[in-house]
């Protein structure tokens, strides 16, 4: 609302409104209304991507491409611009910020990281273990945030507000990496945090090495308890339309074990036809961990 309808209604650039995400919907008003600018969350990118039917359509009139909600992996960020001939810009932004606190600048994207903070927005990363100790850059640590865009609480919960809002800075929850000219890289969500035989995995990661295979269309990673390791890794995979039935899990656990650390790489591998998500889009752990957990 704040950075398309609102700012577009403002500037007077006409919007063009779907009542909900329907792949060929979307290919088709881009096309006939000649739209310049789009923000997605990542799994929607991903989605046109990955859609043979999207190279039916002309999409030459975009200029502009933003991408939201999850972190993007470098792989599939390049192939969306081999396959549109356009970069894609990833921001972020929390509900509790209420609109984007980082973007990439469009005239100088780094794939892998959600840009730099925007104007009158301040970010540091504190440590893991007592959320206060600044940590130098290139090391992970929590993201937290400070500017107008920031939230005044949780309406009618103090407890809760108290908790992630320290003298102006929000805790967002967010690991994160800020590098030597301060774009920052999402790295995980501390919750979702996997421990495996003592080190620590992130799932962003796993997967954006898994978008590195030609066969992968989505991937969730999820870590389920193991009584001897800890936890267990486990990918949830969504193969591209013209490898299925070709593709299988061993194939895919053989090629994680050779391309990443040995405890990074996915002891099992579940092939399904689509993945679990919230109704913004964002891939449900929650029901992936359930399902990895079940018998």
């Amino acid at each position: 609302m704040e950075c398309q309808l609102n700012l577009s209604i403002y500037l007077g650039v006409p919007v063009v409104v779907i009542g909900r995400f329907d792949l060929e919907t979307v290919l088709a008003a881009i096309e006939r209304y000649r739209c310049t600018s789009t923000t997605l969350i990542a799994t929607l990118n991903a989605a046109l991507v990955n859609a043979p039917r999207t190279r039916d359509y002309d999409l030459s009139s975009l200029r502009a491409c933003f991408s939201g909600g999850a972190p993007v992996p470098t792989a599939l960020a390049e192939r969306w611009e081999r396959g549109t001939g356009f970069k894609l810009m990833e921001g972020y932004g929390l509900s509790e910020t209420t609109a984007p606190t980082h973007v990439n600048p469009p005239h100088r994207p780094k794939y892998g990281t959600v840009g730099l903070a925007l104007p009158l927005t301040e970010v540091k990363l504190v440590s893991l273990d007592d959320g206060q100790t600044e940590v130098p850059a290139g090391e992970p640590g929590e993201v937290v945030v400070k500017g107008p865009m920031v939230m005044k609480g949780y309406w009618q919960r103090p407890r809760e507000t108290q908790e992630v809002l320290r003298d102006g800075w929000l805790a967002t929850g967010d690991i994160g990496q800020l590098d030597d000219e301060g774009y920052l890289r999402i790295v995980e969500r501390k919750k979702d945090l996997i421990k495996a035989s003592g080190f620590s995995v992130y799932p962003a990661e796993v997967e954006a090495a898994m978008y590195r295979h030609p066969g992968v269309a989505e991937v969730g990673v999820v870590g389920v308890p193991d009584p001897y390791r800890g936890e267990d890794v486990v990918a949830f995979v969504v193969p591209r339309p013209e490898t299925r039935g070709q593709l299988t899990d061993a194939q895919l656990v053989e090629w994680c074990r050779a391309e990443m650390a040995v405890y990074k790489a996915p002891r099992r591998v579940v092939l399904v036809d689509a993945l679990p998500r919230t109704a913004s889009g964002k891939i449900l752990r929650r029901a992936l961990r359930e399902r990895a957990s079940s018998p």
